[in-house]
């Protein structure tokens, strides 16, 4: 009988210990885990290939490592065989660090969605192995935002079409920082309301945890720049956009990436909204210095220069005073600023009497090679005959006075196009403006010396810098007032759904010295001011 009851309980241990197995197996095969979709394309398929190609590329990099806690990344993300010495620079920064956690940014390619897409699944695997994703951070960041869902929604492959812009990193991390949590997002359309949103929230989420655990993780964005463009074209519009991140001047990047997604040649980059996203989480955190690492295209691995991509590495870090480089206020010199005006008044008369827009030609002087905005205004006895400006830099400063100019003589609405007969008559007067950022601290507002925007939303108003002189404002009124032009309440500054952005202006006319700041014309008597055809920044009264 005894014998018998420890035979009864041996077998219900077993039966107990037999069913316990099949959920555990079940629960490990119930795993949702993105398979590797482009190894063997993009990246060798074989481990060994993979990591000795990884580790030869780490090892002839000689890009120095950056100073100060690094906060993010942007990388490219084509195939190893043209990015590598690229992406290399980016990785090799990670040489003695150590993060437990990466949150890589990437575009979709092959699906067009409204959100930020975190990966709902439970692992990304490569060659090299499995990267668990970092579900309870998931979780928190989600919770922030509506416009950031738990999805798998640009993770999974399309027909025959995966995503490789997020895959293509991981290799990379692997090899650099063994094992890790991944955040993997996908942002669909890329807009200025989607970065800020992402942007937000992820710096809240980290700011929301500890020091140490806020230090422990990485922001890695996945983008290549220009695209199908002749190499020295590319190199041109590609350094235009680093520029503007190494300058932190992220709402033009991001209005100039709008523009190339309607088709209009600006400045281009696959992933560009991660990257306003990431330096909008990086500004919050407290770090809002760029430095580029590296820049090439596929020519130069190819040496075909027909039709080449943009690849960039960029570093943002947490940098200390002495490690920032201090931007002086732009200048220019007489020469300078003589050849800006000589275009000016060229490309004035070349509209007026030909109807067609002067070719700047080639740019020898190096200031004017730079992506600046800027305002061209026209007066005829001393009053207002047209202002138009580019207020975010879209062109070169020789190609933007050009426009502006031109514009400023036949599409100002307030005017009836200049005739033949009034050009010796006009006067010309240049605007510079500086790239623009973000205000952090009210009290760096500088009556005089800043124009502001105010954004919240799609809407926004702007006032240049001399519209507080001339008012006799102060810094609050100025910023209530610009708050009323954009038609919002005066106080609207103060919502959390409110940027202001602040930039400087160099001004000077044909017989003139550098003024402190720009001119901001007067509407004409009795005519209502109205949005230019073409779509330019219309003078702001």
């Amino acid at each position: 009988m005894k014998n018998t009851r420890i035979r009864t309980l041996i077998l219900l241990a077993l039966s107990a210990l037999i069913l316990s197995v099949p959920r555990q197996i079940g629960c490990a095969a119930e795993q949702k885990i993105r398979p590797a979709g482009v190894a063997g394309g993009f990246y060798p398929a074989d481990a060994k290939e993979l990591t000795q190609m990884i580790d030869g590329l780490l090892a002839k990099n000689t890009v120095p490592q950056v100073q100060g806690p690094l906060v993010a990344m942007i990388c490219p993300h084509a195939g190893y065989m043209f990015t590598g010495p690229v992406a290399a620079a980016c990785y090799a920064q990670l040489k003695g660090r150590r993060y437990s956690r990466v949150i890589v940014l990437a575009p979709s390619h092959y699906v067009n969605f409204q959100f930020s897409s975190i990966y709902d699944g439970d692992a990304y695997a490569t060659p090299l192995g499995n990267v668990p994703v970092d579900a309870e951070f998931r979780a928190k960041l989600a919770k922030l935002s509506s416009n950031i869902k738990i999805s798998d929604q640009g993770h999974v492959q399309v027909g025959e079409n995966a995503e490789h812009a997020l895959e293509v990193q991981l290799p990379w991390l692997q090899r650099t920082l063994g094992e890790f949590k991944l955040v993997p997002i996908i942002m669909g359309n890329q807009d200025y309301g989607q970065e800020r949103a992402l942007g937000r929230a992820l710096a809240k989420a980290l700011l929301a945890e500890t020091p140490e655990s806020r230090a422990n993780t990485l922001i890695v964005v996945s983008s290549d720049l220009s695209h199908y463009h002749t190499y020295d074209y590319a190199n041109n519009v590609d350094h235009q956009t680093l520029q503007a991140i190494e300058e932190w001047d992220y709402l033009s990047l991001s209005r100039n990436f709008a523009l190339w997604e309607r088709g209009t040649q600006t400045w281009e980059a696959c992933g560009g909204g991660l990257i306003v996203a990431a330096m909008i989480a990086a500004e919050r955190l407290g770090a809002t210095h760029a430095q580029i690492l590296k820049y090439a295209n596929s020519g130069d691995a190819t040496a075909d220069k027909t039709r080449v991509v943009g690849y960039g590495a960029v570093a943002i870090t947490r940098a200390g005073p002495e490690e920032v480089k201090k931007s002086a206020d732009f200048s220019l010199t007489g020469n300078e600023k003589g050849a800006l005006m000589k275009i000016a008044r060229t490309a004035v008369e070349t509209a007026v009497r030909e109807r067609k827009m002067y070719l700047v030609g080639a740019i020898e002087l190096p200031r004017l090679a730079e992506a600046r905005g800027a305002f061209v205004t026209l007066k005829e006895h001393g009053e207002l005959r047209g202002c138009i400006g580019y207020i975010t830099p879209m062109k070169s400063l020789a190609e933007t006075v050009r426009d502006v100019a031109t514009y400023a003589a036949l599409e100002d609405s307030r005017f009836t196009p200049v005739t033949t007969q009034e050009l010796p008559l006009l006067e010309y007067e240049i605007s510079v403006l500086s790239p623009l950022r973000r205000v952090l601290e009210i009290k760096e507002i500088k009556v005089g010396k800043h124009g502001l925007i105010m954004k919240q939303g799609d809407i926004e108003g702007l006032l240049l810098p001399q519209v507080p002189v001339e008012e006799h404002w102060d810094r609050d009124t100025f910023i209530q007032q610009t708050c009323l032009k954009a038609g919002l309440p005066r106080d609207a500054w103060k919502d959390d759904d409110t940027d202001i952005f602040m930039f400087t202006a160099l001004v000077f006319g044909e017989h003139s010295a550098t003024l402190g700041s720009a001119i901001d014309p007067p509407p004409a008597p009795n005519r209502k001011q109205l949005p230019s055809p073409l779509g330019l920044n219309s003078p702001q009264p």
